[in-house]
């Protein structure tokens, strides 16, 4: 339907990632009615799946956290809640193929004590820390337990150098600390606000005993970001329009807001534009950020996803982290991506990658494979089905200290004008969690704004 129609309760979202799914669906329940707009011809933005063959591939690995509490409203309110199980309890294998004997096999776990005894039987196995450095593992996280993620002298600071004025060792950092927090923050410890990794750990490891539980998909990332998103979207009386990227931002006569595409002008009420920095910096208004030249100053932090398809078995754990390799995480994909007969199809997933993003893939390939085979015995002699890369080479904003002041908030200077995305002020970093929190922040702007009651979606759940 042509976005002309008059109506005193209309939005219009830009962006059809997990943001902006969220702020659609938020602003649709409350009884707006939204139209999404997004340029490709699918939803789910960086966390997507497509066709290879026969296989059904995700672009790239992406777990979430029990603590996630957003993402998972976003997967209940999707109805992909059993597509995307949790552990029962934090388990994760870590093998260590940097010194000598072979692999070996540690595990970081925790057990059903209250916080923060729940991780004191798993530190005190973890075979890959001397004794001093696990002391001094537990007296640094004390002290970050004492810390306010908020304080913005610690965004001023790298994560490496708090560390080190805590008595933590290149073992350390190596073997825990950055073991977690690349994965979580895309950036080791030198190149992330110590902010933003208080925030990871404090409410990761110290929050909640069950906060760090580990969840991730079972079936296809399309399942659940386009499939059941779009299902949800349009049961909801969303007016989805994939393929229909905008072009302009203007102020109707009458006060509204215009939001033009290729062929069709939408006009709302409000307007959420849940894109990318750079694409919501060319959208922007005159005069509708106070500095919208901060959002050029966030650079991007690359992710590398290495896709390896074997003969036959190779791993019989769902994942694991390694250490003393350039391989970081690796997961099973066999199950979701279809893969039919004996074969097995790993992920190889590579944070923080600027050093290796544009490699060629053949480079690659002589790198990964004989990795893999020092961590993974049963992969030496196996046959390579299939060997190919995916690159997200602007996966996320670069946590660097100081990105703090750069993020904006969800309301702007135009009235009616709303901003998502993991990269607006979340207090989280760019991750799933965050996207959906930036959805329920803009949507909850916009309905301030029409005076429309609701309640926050995570108040509902507690």
């Amino acid at each position: 339907m042509n976005g002309r129609t008059p109506h005193p309760s209309r939005a219009v979202v830009v962006g059809g990632g997990l943001a902006g799914v969220t702020g659609a669906l938020r602003l649709a329940d409350a009884g707006v009615r939204v139209t999404l707009l997004e340029g490709r011809p699918r939803l789910g933005g960086l966390a997507f799946s497509f066709r290879r063959g026969d296989l059904s591939v995700d672009n790239g690995q992406h777990v979430y956290l029990r603590c996630c509490t957003a993402y998972r409203w976003f997967l209940d309110r999707v109805e992909g809640t059993a597509l995307a199980p949790l552990q029962t309890r934090l388990d994760v294998p870590v093998l260590d193929v940097g010194r000598s004997g072979g692999p070996r096999l540690g595990r970081l776990r925790r057990g059903g004590l209250p916080v923060p005894l729940h991780l004191a039987g798993g530190l005190a196995a973890y075979p890959h820390l001397s004794l001093a450095e696990k002391a001094g593992v537990a007296r640094a996280a004390l002290a970050l337990g004492r810390l306010d993620p908020a304080d913005p002298v610690l965004d001023g600071i790298d994560f490496a150098t708090w560390l080190r004025r805590h008595g933590q060792s290149d073992r350390t950092l190596a073997a825990l600390w950055d073991l977690v927090g690349v994965a979580t923050l895309n950036a080791r410890a030198p190149d992330a606000s110590m902010a933003l990794a208080a925030m990871v750990f404090k409410t990761g490891l110290l929050s909640d005993p069950g906060a760090a539980d580990i969840g991730w998909a079972a079936v296809p990332l399309g399942d659940l970001h386009d499939t059941l998103a779009r299902k949800a979207l349009e049961s909801a009386g969303v007016d989805v329009r994939v393929r229909s990227r905008a072009t302009g931002l203007t102020r109707t006569e009458d006060g509204r807001w215009a939001v033009d595409t290729d062929g069709e002008r939408f006009e709302a009420d409000n307007v959420v534009l849940a894109v990318p920095q750079g694409q919501a910096h060319a959208l922007l208004p005159e005069g509708a950020l106070e500095n919208p030249g901060r959002l050029l100053e966030m650079t991007d932090s690359p992710i590398l996803n290495v896709h390896v398809i074997y003969d036959r078995k190779v791993l019989r754990r769902p994942f694991f982290a390694a250490l003393g390799s350039p391989v970081q995480w690796v997961f099973d994909r066999t199950a979701s991506s279809g893969l039919q007969g004996a074969g097995q199809y790993l992920a190889v997933s590579q944070s923080a990658a600027q050093d290796e993003i544009d490699l060629p893939v053949a480079e690659l390939r002589a790198r990964y494979l004989p990795e893999l085979e020092r961590l993974l015995p049963a992969a030496r002699g196996a046959g390579i089905r299939d060997f190919f890369v995916t690159r997200e080479r602007t996966a996320t904003f670069a946590p660097a200290p100081g990105v703090g002041r750069l993020r904006p908030g969800a309301h702007t200077r135009a009235p009616g004008l709303h901003l998502a995305g993991a990269w607006t002020a979340t207090g989280w970093p760019a991750t799933m969690e965050g996207a959906v929190r930036s959805g329920f922040t803009a949507a909850d702007a916009a309905l301030q704004v029409l005076g429309r009651p609701h309640r926050h979606p995570l108040q509902e759940a507690a």
